[in-house]
């Protein structure tokens, strides 16, 4: 009813008419604008669902239940460090992939992380109309893929000529979201006066991968191998 005959000009005017919803029953509704970005094309499995501290109401519980993010814990499922790989992907870090010692390469991913954060807050402002923020810096739905994924998937794109489908399949994501990334990071690169030499080896498929590692003497978790 709120609706009704009335133009959504604007998002203030789309929040304030969700806001003054009310019912004869006394339900009263608090609506704020969600400006945080989202990668499309995201699936969300089972054992993620499970894992949520969520308790549904016995009234139609798939609509009507609360969520608990106090209760949201480590073992849950809490969110990987972003300057860090996810666990899965740690093994691609060694530097007869990335062609980085350690320290090099973590002296480059606090470059990316302190322009990639300059970067984001600048774009959510925009996004705001240069309004104060609702929610604190940092909060917002878990990424998909950490700052260190990104860049391993650059570096294995542009140092290794891995192909973008094959690295899509290794990070368990869809191509388009690989190459949006590698797009990102060549951005921050580029700011960084960063950039990724071909290395000495061309890999055409995972199974390339493999061998390079194997050979390397990096330990391949057993699913990628199975992958390969």
């Amino acid at each position: 009813m709120n609706w009704r005959g009335r133009p959504l000009t604007s998002h203030e005017v789309i929040v304030q008419t969700i806001a003054a919803t009310t019912t004869r029953t006394g339900l009263r509704v608090r609506a704020e604008l969600d400006t945080s970005a989202y990668d499309t094309g995201v699936k969300v499995s089972d054992r993620q669902l499970d894992a949520l501290p969520l308790t549904r109401h016995d009234w139609h519980g798939d609509w009507n239940y609360t969520l608990r993010p106090e209760a949201y814990d480590q073992a849950a499922g809490a969110p990987d460090p972003f300057d860090r790989p996810s666990p899965d992907l740690a093994w691609l870090c060694h530097p007869a992939l990335t062609g980085l010692p350690a320290q090099e390469w973590d002296a480059l991913i606090a470059a990316l992380m302190s322009l990639h954060d300059q970067q984001r807050e600048t774009s959510l402002d925009k996004r705001r109309g240069h309004r104060p923020r609702l929610a604190a810096p940092g909060t917002g739905r878990r990424p998909v893929l950490t700052l260190a994924d990104r860049l391993l998937a650059t570096t294995l794109h542009q140092r290794l000529a891995l192909p973008q489908v094959a690295i899509a399949v290794l990070f368990s994501v869809r191509p388009e979201m690989i190459n949006k990334r590698i797009r990102d990071i060549r951005q921050l690169l580029d700011q960084a006066g960063h950039t990724i030499q071909p290395g000495p080896h061309r890999l055409a498929s995972l199974d390339d991968l493999c061998s390079l590692a194997t050979a390397a003497g990096i330990t391949v978790p057993p699913e990628i191998k199975t992958a390969c």
